[in-house]
């Protein structure tokens, strides 16, 4: 055995090895690996003296989270119009044109592919010419694919999610054995604010493993984090008079063919629009959020009984709209009925499009919390209730442990006892996870026992 193939403790700070590097070496001792992660069991303890330490620590999150290095493709993920309204209301859609130039013209060229994905690792887009696109979708590198560890193992892009740093991984250090013909380096791309928006990877067969190819996909990243940089400074006012309009008034006075709305979790609503991500009122949200719901549009008083089954008039409704007109600008709706004329891309719309393709995992994902959880709207309550009760069948349904681990891990499913029970289900007796979620079945237990006494107590 090489002495090197996982690296100095450089290569524990910097989570990989130089690209290029010993490549004969860890595809040896990554063959290796695979046998002893076939055998499982104690073998998998000599797994630390063949692969690289950031690809080890991968491998076995792999592992405990249920991921089948045997896997074959399947059809989830996000298909056709569903996909499309999803990339399109992506903030990283925004940087295409200057990843076209920097990278995808001259990576084509010379027989490599370039994969674009969101912050969660979905495969938004993959570029190159038709016979390498065609290629790589045999691995598993496809449109509105699910490339994240938890769902295909250790793999560049999942890689970068997981960590938000630079990764390269080489052949039979992927995980999932259909993988072991591609290296990808990949990079993260972060928004003004920091946080991950979406990841850039190069693919291709062993002339991706070069210094120079991660060097590239870094360069192309921090490009494209400072458009989007340059991008948010410009919708900030500047002092002085005579400036241009930029950020609220930009967005009322153009006439958007597109628009996006968050509504999920505990954050405050946002609307999208070519990149800037406005605030809005939680009023705001509720009514764009219900003529999103209604395309068909509605009355006045419709509107009213959604919002409020008690107290709003017409005139109170005429004026909720007259300020979000302010907001969105005359052209993103009209009344008689109130109906959107632009296309709005919500993320509950996302997450419905990800369950009825039946890809809970991405499901789970995308549930950041539930529909405007500070909201009492009738209409806006009706989504969330049917939004939460359709995900958690769904995550019951699925058998899957990483869906399961994460559903329980969140809010909603950590005191959610049919959820816990149906995740032990799907782990393996002697893993310790077992026993863990055994002892957490059993404090549930116990305290549901104790409100039902408790109940007892207080109904004699």
């Amino acid at each position: 055995m090489v002495s090197n193939p996982t690296g100095g403790e450089a290569d524990r700070e910097q989570h990989a090895a130089e690209p290029g590097s010993q490549l004969g070496a860890l595809e040896t001792y990554a063959a290796q690996a695979h046998g002893f992660l076939a055998l499982g069991g104690e073998r998998l303890n000599q797994l630390a003296g063949l692969l690289r330490p950031a690809i080890l620590e991968s491998w076995l999150r792999s592992v405990r989270g249920g991921v089948d290095p045997l896997d074959d493709l399947d059809g989830r993920g996000l298909r056709g119009g569903d996909l499309q309204r999803y990339r399109d209301g992506h903030p990283i859609t925004t940087v295409m044109p200057l990843i076209d130039k920097l990278l995808l013209q001259d990576i084509a060229r010379i027989g490599l592919i370039v994969v674009v994905a969101d912050q969660f690792g979905r495969v938004l887009s993959v570029h190159g010419t038709p016979d390498r696109v065609a290629a790589a979708a045999g691995t598993g590198l496809r449109e509105g694919d699910d490339l994240s560890e938890r769902r295909v193992g250790t793999n560049a892009v999942g890689l970068v999610v997981r960590t938000g740093r630079p990764v390269w991984v080489h052949g039979p250090e992927h995980f999932l054995q259909r993988m072991h013909q591609l290296t990808g380096a990949a990079a993260p791309v972060h928004d003004p604010d920091g946080r991950l928006v979406g990841v850039l990877m190069i693919a291709g067969g062993v002339r991706v493993a070069r210094p120079e190819i991660l060097a590239l996909v870094k360069a192309t990243a921090t490009a494209a984090e400072l458009d989007l940089a340059l991008t948010a400074s410009r919708a900030e006012p500047p002092g002085g008079n005579g400036r241009e309009p930029r950020g609220r008034e930009a967005l009322a006075e153009r006439a958007p063919t597109r628009l996006g709305l968050d509504v999920l979790g505990l954050g405050q609503p946002q609307l999208i629009s070519d990149g800037d991500r406005l605030p809005v009122s939680q009023r705001q949200a509720e009514i764009l959020l219900l003529l999103a719901e209604h395309a068909e549009g509605l009355s006045a008083d419709h509107l009213a009984l959604l919002l409020d089954d008690t107290d709003l008039d017409n005139a109170t409704i005429r004026a909720a709209m007259s300020r979000l007109r302010a907001v969105v600008g005359p052209h993103v709706f009209g009344s008689r009925p109130y109906r959107l004329r632009v296309h709005l891309v919500t993320d509950v719309e996302a997450l419905r499009a990800a369950l009825d393709s039946g890809d809970v995992d991405a499901a789970v994902r995308l549930y950041t919390g539930p529909v405007l959880p500070r909201s009492t709207a009738p209409g806006v309550v009706d989504i969330r209730d049917e939004l939460r009760v359709r995900l958690r069948t769904a995550v019951l349904r699925s058998g899957d442990a990483a869906v399961l681990s994460r559903w329980t891990a969140g809010a909603e499913g950590r005191d959610d006892t049919p959820a816990w029970v149906a995740y032990r289900a799907a782990v393996d007796r002697g893993s310790p996870l077992y026993a863990q979620i055994e002892a957490k079945i059993r404090v549930l237990d116990r305290r549901l026992g104790a409100d039902a006494t408790q109940m007892q107590r207080f109904g004699s």
